[in-house]
């Protein structure tokens, strides 16, 4: 299943995946503390927090980072974060990475 489908699919069930959701439910669905979580990542706590709050988007540079980190594919974590600033602009635009 390629990566636009499996989100797809997510958001039909589930309705809109943001990055911050995506994050808090891998950190529970694997049992770990903000704080072993955080150190997975390799970032502080507090960041964790902002970001599983929503209040911090993430770069695509640090979405990838973050995608290698959890073994998952870059380019899903990358569209979450450019849509979700997206839709903190004001713009409700579906994201789709295309390699060049």
């Amino acid at each position: 299943m390629n990566i636009k489908s499996y989100f797809e699919k997510l958001e039909k069930q589930f309705g809109y995946l943001a990055f911050s959701d995506m994050l808090v439910s891998w950190r529970e669905s694997e049992e770990m503390s903000r704080a072993s979580f955080a150190k997975k990542l390799g970032i502080s706590v507090q960041n964790l927090n902002d970001l599983e709050k929503g209040r911090r988007i993430p770069s695509a540079t640090r979405a990838a980072k973050i995608a290698k980190k959890l073994g998952l594919p870059e380019k899903g974590l990358i569209q979450l974060a450019i849509r979700d600033s997206l839709v903190k602009d004001g713009f409700h635009y579906n994201v789709l990475l295309e390699s060049a």
